[in-house]
């Protein structure tokens, strides 16, 4: 398990009941020797206890050294960086899989196609990808949930389906890498919208309209760049959806909503501990748009909320007066 924040710690706590072992690589030596010693992780996931079975290293040869099953959870910034690391030390016959939801801000890259760039060049495997509806303290709980398995290579999807349910985390299967990784990015920055309509005081009408429309705008790029419209439909889509612009754990939607109150997009990511993919994802996407020649109107205004300082309250008036149209 490659990253010991809030999401690889709770996905290390989940999956312990199926596995003899699971090495969870910190890249802090001091955090992960914290988290080894009072097996918790106090700074992301205080609260929830390290099950006996796993171990914490900050050493990348130990956490790889027979390793059948290999999870990339760091944040999509440093996702390049860490896979290229483990260019020459990936055991010939573990399994990638990809739990990081973003898009690389300067290749417009998914984070599989990443990962598979910075194999070594005779490496041709198969990378899944696993996303869905979840936050890390509630699967670090143990309650229900459900997510996607998605692969190029549908033996890999699943192998991984059945090597990782538990009773707790129930696995469905994919062919629509692009649909699942285009989903699980994009719905970042819709929820920062939908915080945003939170933090202006504004409804639930206000919430369920920019969410659906965005929805429709995360559809429509993930078609043009290959993907299934009906795969946003389903868990890695309108279910992520939903939950992240929803739910009051979802660190994007906290952006949102503190934009909506007047704070300034640097002093609100100061005071973050984890991670808002969706600040990062947001130019991306709106580089993709513009690359496919897609009509993103949230996406664009978000971007123009969060890199060039337009205030929210304009941003939802224009996305209100623009020309009308058919749904």
């Amino acid at each position: 398990m490659l990253g010991a924040g809030s999401w690889g710690t709770a996905l290390a706590i989940a999956l312990a009941s199926r596995f003899e072992q699971i090495c969870l690589w910190a890249h802090n030596t001091e955090r992960a020797e914290e988290m080894a010693e009072a097996r918790e992780n106090m700074y992301y996931l205080p609260g929830f206890k390290l099950p006996a079975n796993v171990e914490v290293s900050p050493a990348l040869d130990r956490a790889l050294r027979g390793a059948e099953i290999i999870l990339y959870v760091v944040p999509s910034r440093y996702l390049r960086q860490t896979a290229r690391l483990l260019r020459n030390h990936v055991p010939p016959g573990a399994r990638l899989v990809s739990a990081t939801k973003g898009l690389e801000e300067d290749s417009l890259c998914r984070m599989s196609q990443l990962i598979k760039e910075e194999l070594a060049e005779d490496d041709g495997r198969a990378v899944a990808v696993l996303s869905g509806p979840t936050f890390a303290k509630e699967i670090a709980a143990g309650e229900p949930a459900a997510v996607v398995i998605a692969s190029d290579d549908f033996d890999l999807a699943e192998q991984m389906q059945y090597a990782l349910a538990t009773p707790q985390l129930r696995f469905y299967t994919s062919t629509d890498v692009i649909g699942v990784e285009l989903g699980a990015a994009l719905k970042n920055v819709i929820a920062i919208g939908a915080g945003i309509c939170s933090g202006l005081g504004m409804g639930s009408n206000s919430v369920a309209a920019l969410v659906t429309r965005g929805l429709a705008e995360i559809m429509r790029l993930a078609v043009a760049m290959g993907g299934h419209g009906r795969t946003l439909s389903g868990l890695a889509g309108l279910g992520d959806l939903v939950l992240t612009a929803t739910g009051h754990l979802s660190r994007n939607r906290y952006v949102g909503a503190q934009l909506g109150q007047g704070r300034k997009l640097h002093e609100i990511l100061s005071h973050m501990k984890t991670v808002a993919e969706g600040v990062g994802t947001c130019r991306a996407a709106y580089l993709l748009g513009q690359r496919e020649g897609i009509d993103l109107p949230i996406i664009n205004k978000m971007h123009d909320v969060l890199y060039s300082e337009k205030d929210p309250r304009e941003a939802i008036r224009e996305l209100m007066q623009r020309p009308l149209t058919i749904e």
